[in-house]
């Protein structure tokens, strides 16, 4: 099969295209002919490297898989060759106390395709059968590969982790990421009052039309006067953020007492400095989060068969524009998701 791997980590140059063999599914796998994948900062990352974490190079990236079912091993009975599908991104034993709660991404064993196992960048992509759900008709390959990982993040920060209910007013740091744009649509969903940041006029615009109350354009006001000037100096009552080091101290001293911040990431910077006066005087709750429930992906894909969620997609490649796509990425210009059709 077609794929990009990458063998050793660096610039848009090290997205390789190459061919390997097709992958051969065992018993209780399942072959997805990948109709399409999108890119997420993970693919960045990846390609990039981190430090002090280790990748299993060479390694084909994408993390969000969907097309048709190939082929699958013997065991599985829920789905038939030439089913639409999209692939759940967490690959977890499925036998521990965490995963039988459904807490996958807390077992030990857990492990995300495109950054621990190969990924979606290709013809095929192999996983086992128990995260291989079906698509509902009435969602396209391209808005079920732009809602993967983003929207499952988001699901779990908003409504798992922050508990968001009618009248919270909820602080969405980047709105303009796949992130951010899916956690502005789950909390209004969940009746916040939604509060986001971006970087510009035309982003502003875009973060009311998807449901934003209130804009903070943090390239013209600091975000913590923001928070201040919309929420009568009161703070908000939920902080959604997956930047880091460049908000964290706006963001921390933004809340309202009683408070919850949420983190998935730290796009700008891990090192941050909290100051435990604001913590504990206020009793606010720090809380990280990574992925989501495969149950809850079900859930939003229903959400978006049924138009109540809607992914935002910023412009539609092919994959072997794939090092255009990195670029375009991490240029900071886009505004959602970049699908790539294989």
């Amino acid at each position: 099969m077609k794929c990009v791997r990458i063998h050793e980590h660096g610039g848009v140059d090290k997205l390789l295209f190459e061919e390997v063999p097709d992958p051969k599914p065992g018993a209780s796998d399942v072959l997805v002919k990948v109709a399409a994948t999108s890119l997420n900062h993970m693919d960045l990352w990846v390609r990039k490297g981190l430090p002090e974490v280790q990748f299993p190079l060479p390694l084909i990236p994408g993390v969000d898989a969907v097309g048709t079912v190939a082929s699958k091993g013997g065991l599985v009975d829920h789905l038939n060759v030439g089913d639409r599908v999209a692939v759940v991104q967490g690959i977890s034993c499925g036998r521990c106390a965490e995963c039988l709660r459904g807490d996958e991404s807390l077992c030990r064993s857990y492990v995300l395709i495109g950054e621990h196992r190969d990924g979606a960048d290709a013809e095929y992509a192999l996983v086992p059968g128990r995260n291989v759900v079906p698509i509902p008709s009435a969602v396209s390959f391209e808005s079920a590969a732009a809602a993967g990982v983003v929207f499952l993040t988001a699901w779990q920060m908003v409504v798992d982790k922050a508990r968001v209910k009618p009248g919270d007013d909820v602080l969405v740091v980047g709105a303009s990421s796949g992130v951010g744009s899916a956690a502005v649509q789950i909390a209004k969903l969940c009746g916040a009052r939604v509060i986001a940041t971006t970087s510009s006029g035309e982003k502003a615009a875009k973060a009311s039309a998807l449901g934003a109350d209130e804009v903070i354009n943090y390239s013209e006001e600091n975000i913590l006067k923001g928070i201040r000037r919309v929420t009568a100096k009161r703070g908000v009552d939920v902080v959604i953020e997956h930047v880091g080091m460049a908000v964290w101290e706006d963001v921390v001293r933004g809340l309202a007492k009683g408070g919850r911040l949420v983190t998935c990431g730290a796009t700008s910077g891990y090192a941050v400095t909290t100051d435990l006066r604001y913590v504990f005087y206020k009793q606010l709750q720090i809380l990280g989060s990574t992925m989501g429930k495969k149950g809850d992906f079900i859930t939003i894909l229903q959400l978006l068969a049924g138009g109540k969620l809607k992914p935002v997609i910023d412009r539609q490649l092919e994959l072997k524009d794939v090092r255009e796509a990195h670029t375009l990425l991490e240029s900071g210009k886009v505004f959602g998701k970049i699908v790539l059709r294989v």
